[in-house]
């Protein structure tokens, strides 16, 4: 099939196609800038190819591998009637001194804007933008959006530098004891942000809400013009949290990246993780024992479960007068989930228990005990948040009808997850393309195809149902064995080999101070985590420590879907919206 996407590129652009590799069953076509706008037009109209789910956008810096043009875009796409994935790296060629282009900054590569094609490359344009400094063309408004707009530079380019941007305070600045900290590169005090050009701040009334509101769930401001009580437009500004991910993991080796996994979605972290390990695996082509594969997935589901606890007894309390006492239910069944993690791995929040490879350790004798008896009660409780909410008059005035997402809107703004499987698309990757096993469990995909925030509280609801089946299946079908791959690239020789054989003896040495190589290549791997889809981008250039490591959020792309959610309802229905999407600021921000 990607063969045919190809082939029919090659046709429709006989000059534009410049290239295609394959690597790791994923398919790499290579698009000159000129021509990649009516390309990608292409590729979402043609009837066979239909790929019309754009999944990320992000920048590369090709400094230290020695390519140019230096700077390049790297499109993942999805087509979900083909069930196929492709991936389109655009060069950015550097913009002549003389270029009559129009664009923001003149001295920025720039590339075609394709949010007329896919709607969901609008925050990530920006992002890549911001981050990577490659500036896109026909964008509605080319502004950053993780980095305040007053800063300098474009962190993820090879040559910005590894810290040096302390903001502290003024009258410690010329303290001897923060000498060590490196120069300033911005000025401490705040400043008041653009607002979207269209945005009418004459004839109509500009509402902030947050960044410090409690139902904004985190640090998130959402600037929203009003006529009266009707929302016109939103505009959630980000970034509070940006933590630079993505450049932290640019300068560790691969294995020590996975403790920041657990700090993104801290609500799913044993999600993370496994989407994490799974790329990286991907990448060294890693076969993993069958104990290992159904372990991640029993713990990935108790996982979803804790998490959708968060989602359920904080969106019901945030639509007051709907039961406050569910929220501490569902933290009590949260809580019975952490008790089992903290059996497993000594953290409760903080897991980092899936290692590249398999797992750190096999589970203890008392797990299975242990989940059947949580499996045991949360039915119970499940039964118990139905009857509270699912018919109760208050939370259907709030939720049914409110915050409208049909599938055609959730597929252009590339909104996965619950979403958009309330939306009618049972678009679920344990299905589709089933990893670590999933193709073994019976379980049902949920969907509804009222496309409001009560259609996402059903989904939900009967998803905590399914994950209790395939826990059930999962615990039946384990079996004792290997936790971890036998595959001497990532995996420590056994202890009494070490002890007997001086090659073991260098080997383990040299894992341990050095790392693992993967070969030259570029990967893309998405897990169904709680929130959506979440991907791993890895360029490696043979080195224990990734060229590129891009981090697609299910949160962050979700979150641009609030405009469309919201335009024409009240303001209280900011409230529900918000709350029906399930956002984790960690991982917004990144």
């Amino acid at each position: 099939m990607t063969d045919t996407t190809v082939e029919k590129l090659e046709a429709a652009f006989p000059s534009g196609v410049i290239g295609r590799s394959e690597f790791r069953d994923t398919t790499t076509v290579y698009i000159s800038s000129d021509q990649w706008h009516e390309a990608a037009r292409f590729l979402h109209d043609d009837p066979d190819l239909q790929y019309n789910l754009l999944v990320d956008v992000y920048g590369t810096d090709r400094l230290k591998l020695g390519q140019t043009p230096r700077l390049a875009a790297n499109y993942e796409l999805y087509s979900i009637p083909k069930n196929k994935f492709l991936r389109v790296i655009v060069a950015a060629p550097d913009r002549p001194t003389d270029s009559s282009t129009n664009g923001k900054h003149g001295d920025l590569p720039l590339l075609p804007s394709v949010t007329d094609i896919w709607p969901g490359a609008d925050w990530l344009e920006r992002e890549t933008y911001d981050l990577m400094g490659i500036e896109f063309s026909g964008h509605p408004w080319m502004h950053r959006i993780l980095m305040p707009d007053n800063w300098v530079g474009h962190p993820l380019r090879k040559d910005y530098p590894l810290g040096g941007e302390p903001v502290y305070f003024e009258h410690d600045r010329q303290n001897p004891r923060f000498a060590h900290l490196g120069k300033q590169i911005m000025v401490g005090p705040s400043y008041l942000s653009d607002l979207p050009e269209d945005m009418d701040t004459e004839e109509h009334m500009v509402l902030n809400l947050g960044p410090h509101h409690p139902a904004t769930h985190g640090v998130l401001r959402l600037a929203v013009e009003l006529d009266g009580e009707i929302v016109l437009k939103v505009s959630p500004e980000l970034g509070y949290l940006h933590s630079g991910f993505e450049k932290t993991g640019e300068n560790k080796r691969y294995e020590k990246f996975i403790p920041y996994c657990d700090r993104m979605d801290y609500a799913a972290p044993m999600n993370n993780n496994l989407a994490y390990v799974l790329a990286v695996e991907k990448l060294l082509d890693v076969e993993i024992p069958e104990y290992a594969q159904f372990t991640r997935v029993i713990c990935a589901e108790l996982q979803r479960i804790a998490s959708h606890m968060i989602w359920l007894g904080t969106h019901a309390m945030d639509v007051s007068g709907t039961g406050h006492a569910l929220v501490m239910y569902c933290f009590q069944m949260r809580e019975r989930i952490l008790d089992i993690f903290e059996m497993v791995c000594g953290a409760r929040m903080t897991t980092s228990y899936f290692s590249v490879g398999g797992l750190r350790w096999p589970l203890p004798g008392a797990f299975e005990d242990a989940v059947k008896s949580f499996l045991a009660e949360f039915k119970g409780y499940l039964k118990d948040y139905e009857a509270m909410l699912t018919d109760n008059p208050i939370w259907l005035s709030r939720t049914r009808g409110v915050g409208y997402l049909r599938a055609e809107e959730a597929i252009g703004l590339s909104v996965t997850g619950p979403l958009l499987r309330a939306a009618g698309v049972p678009l679920d990757l344990r299905k589709l393309r089933p990893y670590s096993g999933y193709d073994q469990f019976d379980f049902d995909v949920p969907t509804s195809t009222n496309a409001d925030c009560y259609a996402r509280y059903e989904v939900r609801i009967l998803e905590l149902g399914q994950s209790l089946r395939i826990i059930e299946q999962a615990l039946t079908k384990i079996q004792p064995g290997p936790f971890r791959t036998a595959d001497r690239k990532v995996a420590l020789p056994p202890r009494e080999e070490i002890s007997s054989s001086m090659e073991s003896l260098i080997h383990h040495f040299k894992l341990v101070t050095e790392g693992y190589r993967p070969p030259d290549g570029q990967i893309y791997y998405v897990a169904e985590n709680p929130k959506g889809w979440l991907g791993f981008g890895l360029i490696s250039d043979g080195t224990a420590i990734p060229h590129r490591l891009r981090v697609r959020g299910p949160s962050f792309v979700n979150l641009q879907a609030t405009h469309t959610m919201a335009k024409g309802g009240y303001v209280s229905d900011l409230i529900a919206i918000i709350g029906s999407i399930d956002i984790v600021l960690g991982e917004v921000d990144r």
